[in-house]
């Protein structure tokens, strides 16, 4: 006997969840600002970590460096930085879920410290060993302290939503 799946009531309000923050997360780098994308996408990411499982959060983290290539706001230069960019969203959504039960604003310190770092790290790592070249300013710059910035004004953007949800 083949059994049904049954839409429940928490199945349609998870796909509902996964659909809202899988879109804000893909059509936030259409801003093509750093410092508007940034935000919207971590915020984005750290609300799918609180509402949606771990292998939820991580696809909605796939997208938005591929979107954020496609439509100019990463140079074509940072084409080896994807990964790498993929793999720190990845360590920000984990790191903020297995701590925020502890403190909400420690996780997002560490969560945004450990992205930075990661990313940094990486984008260190490659200009020096593999591409072997200086980056233009603008595109440096964009792996370094922007990183922070933009991780800790996500945690920010997603407190004031959890707020005005009563989830906090």
């Amino acid at each position: 006997m083949i059994k049904e799946k049954i839409l429940t009531r928490k199945n349609v309000l998870v796909a509902s969840e996964f659909a809202t923050l899988f879109a804000i997360a893909v059509a936030a780098p259409l801003f093509k600002q750093q410092f508007i994308t940034g935000p919207i996408v971590n915020s984005a990411l750290l609300l799918s970590a609180i509402f949606l499982s771990f292998e939820n959060a991580v696809l909605i983290a796939l997208l938005p460096s591929l979107i954020a290539l496609s439509v100019g706001l990463l140079s074509p230069v940072l084409l080896p930085m994807i990964p790498f960019i993929i793999a720190g969203n990845i360590v920000y959504i984990y790191v903020f879920k297995q701590t925020q039960k502890t403190n909400y604003w420690l996780a997002i310190l560490l969560a945004s410290l450990l992205k930075f770092a990661f990313i940094f790290g990486a984008s260190q790592f490659l200009v020096g060993i593999i591409v072997q070249k200086q980056l233009p300013a603008p595109v440096a710059l964009m792996m370094s302290w922007p990183q922070l910035v933009t991780a800790l004004a996500g945690g920010i953007i997603a407190f004031l939503v959890l707020k005005t949800l009563k989830k906090v």
